[in-house]
């Protein structure tokens, strides 16, 4: 599995972990992301029970086990947080942060130990170690409870299946040209995110954010200008329903 670094300053690390060559490639590749302070650390749709072995390998490489202290997921899928059972048994004191909607559902996947903190529909923040991150709602894109991340010293938005598109692990982390993968996005927001309002709405929340880096949960990571062009796009792609 990939580990990378994509941010880092005195007080906070962004890591990325993906690109498994390992997986059944039945199973679509997803990107997990985590954010390092001090003395905690925030891991973000860390991914389905079949990657749990590999996440917990290469996490364990750049923070101490004891200092994970949160998880976030950003929707029920089981792609991004069915290894929540397996978490449990590995971490002695960590939230999950997710949407209020979904814990009847998320909590199948198994929890004795993690505490559920449940993100309200206009959304929250977390503070880690000084770090404020703000936890941005985007519903229906693609559940009807949804939540991104927002890091503003970062300038990062984790952003979940927004900006996603199906890649192998062979492609590249990052987005060189965006026509390449234009045709692949494209259908994949108009068949999973298939309303315009929804779609709307999130850009004028999103369009106030200082973003350097967008983060998708599938496929290649937006650089500033690429997301430039893709927010460009976006406005533009008819959804199917209005």
């Amino acid at each position: 599995m990939l580990t990378q670094q994509i941010f880092s300053n005195d007080s906070h690390q962004w890591f990325v972990f993906g690109r498994d060559p390992d997986k059944p490639s039945s199973i679509i590749d997803t990107n997990q992301y985590m954010v390092r302070t001090r003395h905690n650390a925030l891991l973000m749709d860390p991914g389905g029970i079949e990657l749990f072995s590999a996440m917990l390998a290469n996490v364990v490489k750049q923070v101490p086990i004891q200092q994970i202290t949160h998880l976030f997921a950003s929707h029920q899928d089981p792609d991004i947080i069915s290894s929540l059972g397996l978490w449990d048994r590995a971490l002695d004191n960590a939230t999950l942060h997710s949407p209020w909607l979904w814990e009847g559902f998320i909590r199948h996947f198994g929890m004795e130990k993690i505490t559920y903190k449940a993100i309200p529909d206009e959304g929250s923040t977390l503070q880690l170690d000084g770090l404020q991150l703000e936890f941005v709602p985007a519903h229906y894109l693609h559940s009807s409870g949804n939540f991104h991340v927002y890091d503003p010293q970062a300038k990062i938005l984790m952003s979940g299946d927004v900006g996603a598109a199906l890649e192998s692990p062979e492609a590249p982390l990052f987005i060189d040209d965006l026509n390449h993968t234009q045709k692949k996005m494209q259908l994949f927001h108009q068949r999973w995110m298939p309303s315009n309002r929804a779609k709307n709405e999130w850009i004028e929340r999103v369009r106030k954010l200082e973003i350097n880096t967008m983060c998708p949960q599938h496929g290649r990571i937006f650089k500033v200008t690429m997301f430039s062009v893709f927010w460009i796009g976006l406005k533009h792609w008819r959804w199917v329903q209005p």
